[in-house]
């Protein structure tokens, strides 16, 4: 695909400054742009970046004030979001699949599927499993018995949906995902004869994904102790995050890569875990509120408050925590003084 700057501009709702023939034919960063690129500028962090690009169109925040060599800039409210979605004209067109069943799959005889449902190669899916109207299941996916599934889903190769689980309309599970396997949940009972055994304890529930979620590669969601470990609707999980048992979040929520969450802790709605953060077990963080990267939780988060560090605490203690060295180093730079003028005083 070919477009000039000029329609662009006007695809965009943008202003445009400069070249309005420039072509662009692909999408880059700031330093990866070539003549004929689309590239964003947004933070002035990149301002370096930005002066050596050499894209030809350049989206930039209607406000901005700079300068740049660029042949042409684009100004528009937001110059990230612009450019995603400039970047779907750019795509190449996605994969179809066609309506259908493999005959390298295997679906048992009571499995219920609905109209325009794609099922793949060494695909298994077992007894009582209902699939909504046409999702689309890759190559060597397991669905167990009495999974249920709605419409519009995408399972990608090699994911597991252990038995019972339900999933909403519309989600997506990128390749590896396993949803469903057992908590972490075991019992030490001592013995007559002074030994321990370690006992399994059931996981008797269920996980339950709510419309519109889409989880990362390898990440794995286990099954409620009983009830329901439950992810709430649009809320997006990114790859190798682990949830525990009956580990509840909210809507509209976001865990980022190698974050773990463990079991019964609540996340609200509108949260955001770092990457990873650990959160300890039993847990509430409220609505809004945020874990920071790397941050170990042991505590509950009030909503619409960010919590980071190891322990993790409050933005304004763990930035009053930073400051102390600073102001130790003061204190003793002014003791040091002190104690010159009063050793001057003494002789």
């Amino acid at each position: 695909m070919v477009i000039t700057a000029k329609e662009l501009a006007g695809r965009l709702g943008g202003k445009l400054d400069g070249d309005a023939a420039q072509e662009v034919s692909a999408l880059a960063s700031l330093a990866e742009a070539r003549a004929g690129d689309l590239t964003f500028f947004k933070d002035a962090k990149y301002a370096a970046q930005l002066a050596a690009t050499r894209a030809s169109v350049i989206l930039v925040p209607s406000d901005w004030s700079g300068t740049s060599a660029a042949p042409a800039l684009i100004r528009v409210e937001d110059p990230n979001a612009a450019f995603g979605k400039a970047a779907v004209w750019f795509a190449p067109p996605p994969v179809i699949r066609a309506p259908g069943i493999h005959p390298a799959a295997v679906v048992a005889a009571d499995a219920r599927l609905g109209t325009g449902v794609h099922v793949g190669p060494w695909t298994v899916i077992e007894d009582g499993a209902v699939i909504g109207d046409n999702c689309v299941i890759e190559a060597q996916v397991f669905i167990g018995q009495r999974v249920e599934m709605g419409e519009g889903c995408r399972i990608y190769p090699q994911v597991t949906v252990r038995e019972g689980c339900r999933l909403g309309h519309r989600v997506i599970l990128h390749s590896g995902v396993r949803i469903g396997g057992d908590g972490y949940g075991y019992n030490p009972v001592p013995q007559a004869d002074g030994t321990i055994t370690v006992e399994k304890i059931p996981q008797l529930g269920i996980v339950e994904l709510g419309d519109d979620v889409e989880v990362g590669c390898n990440t794995t969601i286990d099954r409620a102790r009983f009830g329901r470990t439950r992810i709430g609707d649009s809320t997006k999980i990114d790859n190798l995050v682990q949830i525990g048992h009956n580990v509840e979040i909210g809507s509209y929520s976001g865990v980022i890569a190698q974050a773990g969450i463990a079991g019964s802790t609540r996340v609200g709605s509108g949260c955001l875990i770092w990457a990873q953060a650990g959160l300890s077990g039993h847990l509430t963080v409220g609505d809004r509120g945020q874990v920071g990267p790397m941050s170990g939780l042991t505590k509950n988060v009030p909503p619409g408050e960010y919590y980071l560090g190891q322990p993790a605490v409050s933005r304004r203690e763990f930035g009053a925590r930073m400051l102390l060295p600073r102001q130790v180093e003061k204190l003793k730079k002014q003791v040091a003084e002190l104690k010159a003028r009063l050793d001057a005083i003494k002789s």
